[in-house]
């Protein structure tokens, strides 16, 4: 069993220097320990997903110029993180607004080739599949 993901929830990119928290908005209007409860499609950028602190990833456009201007030294750029697709896989019973709710085991992958994952769920005293 899982933990449910909740609003401010701790995240981390495998391309991204610091963690950074989950923002879920009070949309789907369901609640976890008296906070919004976040589902798959809770992926976007910058209104969910908050940056990373700088991007180590040379498919970053923002990364590879500024490796370049520093003639091949890596020279990490702003994370500002690029997401194609929702979460996965996400809990196959729970459903929040009619999507699967978002657990501690789910991913997301970034355009520029980082993996996020949730590191702390939010809420620790309900665990769903």
């Amino acid at each position: 069993m899982g933990m449910p993901v909740v609003m401010s929830a701790n995240t981390m990119c495998s391309m991204g220097l610091v963690p950074s928290v989950l923002m879920v908005l009070p949309l789907n209007k369901t609640t976890m320990g008296k906070k919004p409860a976040a589902n798959i499609m809770d992926n976007k950028p910058m209104a969910n997903v908050m940056p990373f602190g700088t991007c180590l990833s040379l498919a970053n456009p923002l990364t590879a110029a500024l490796t370049a201007a520093a003639l091949g030294v890596l020279t990490p750029g702003p994370c500002i993180p690029v997401l194609p697709g929702p979460w996965a896989p996400g809990s196959p019973t729970v459903m929040i607004a009619k999507f699967p709710a978002l657990n501690n085991s789910s991913k997301c992958v970034c355009a520029y080739g980082g993996a996020i994952s949730i590191t702390f769920g939010g809420e620790p005293t309900v665990t769903i599949p």
